[in-house]
């Protein structure tokens, strides 16, 4: 095939295509309309000799060679961006961009509304879609996710990963709670009713795993999928929620709390951000990783959109 007979502006939308396996979302991601996006994927069809894109039940699904050469197309698009960018220095003022951060809801509520701010600053042009996180987030990152904030384990080696800040476990009471008075023992933990964080429903956990060793059970009465949900329900009630030392901290004179460490061993834990060996060469993502970065540590919080 000669490169003259090429179409190198129908690779963003390949790209988009195979990222979203969607027409209407593809031509969203790079600003087409729906009909101009259809028409693009009806060349790259022609072109290619393949479907690319196929319906399968209810839904659409990426043709086996489609999802064979979804990594080359991005990694070009990467390598074309960066000779064409090479001699010019990076200026978030001028980017047009929608970054799309999943998160959960404990890393949203600690660094959304700064990030925000910083993102405000530095990049006025620049849109943040935070999304829930998934749990494949190996598949979420190859596709339109650009970042992933929270507490993971076991990651992928295609995945690359920094550690935001150090974090450990805390229980939280309302203020006014009439058994726990600034002091929580183990045998006062193990009698009030707990509230239960469970982001994806699933039974089990750090704090339930560690009670086990020894023999003992918490009294679940309240199972919830966000840990601000699990304070709000405790500032209302004498019930007792074990979570993130930052978030309790953060959220301690807002809701009324007393914040205790708990009365056995629990492991220190730690927030990242995670990202897909895609992106570490690309500009506006390893600028937005660097911003996080900074607005996780709050003695940089004031300066994070310099």
């Amino acid at each position: 095939m000669k490169l003259e007979k090429v179409d190198l502006n129908l690779l963003p939308v390949l790209e988009a295509v195979l990222a979203t396996e969607s027409v209407g979302k593809a031509a969203a991601r790079v600003g087409l309309s729906k009909a101009a996006a259809s028409h693009a994927l009806t060349r790259i069809r022609a072109q290619l000799g393949d479907a690319i894109l196929v319906r399968a039940g209810q839904k659409w699904v990426l043709t086996e060679r489609a999802v064979a050469m979804a990594p080359r197309v991005t990694a070009a698009l990467l390598e074309a961006r960066s000779i064409l960018s090479a001699d010019r220095p990076f200026d978030p003022q001028a980017l047009r961009r929608e970054l799309r951060i999943l998160a959960t809801d404990q890393m949203l509520s600690m660094l959304g509304l700064e990030l925000g701010h910083a993102v405000s600053v530095a990049a006025p042009q620049v849109g943040l879609r935070f999304l829930p996180l998934e749990p494949d987030i190996t598949g979420a990152l190859r596709g339109e996710g650009d970042l992933a904030l929270g507490v993971f384990h076991d990651l992928a080696p295609e995945l690359r990963t920094q550690k935001l800040f150090d974090d450990a476990f805390a229980c939280v009471v309302r203020t006014q709670h009439p058994q726990v008075r600034g002091k929580l023992t183990l045998e006062a933990y193990l009698a009030l009713r707990h509230v239960i964080i469970a982001p994806r429903g699933g039974p089990g956990s750090v704090v339930d795993s560690a009670l086990a060793e020894l023999g003992l059970a918490r009294r679940a009465v309240r199972w919830v999928p966000y840990s601000t949900s699990a304070i709000e329900f405790v500032a209302e009630s004498d019930c007792i929620a074990t979570l993130s030392q930052r978030l309790a901290r953060k959220c301690e004179k807002r809701f009324g709390l007393q914040v205790l460490p708990p009365p056995f061993a629990l492991p220190p834990c730690a927030g990242l951000q995670v990202w897909h060996s895609r992106l570490d060469a690309d500009p506006a993502h390893a600028w937005l990783r660097r911003l996080v970065a900074k607005v996780a540590h709050p003695k940089n919080r004031r300066r994070a959109g310099s």
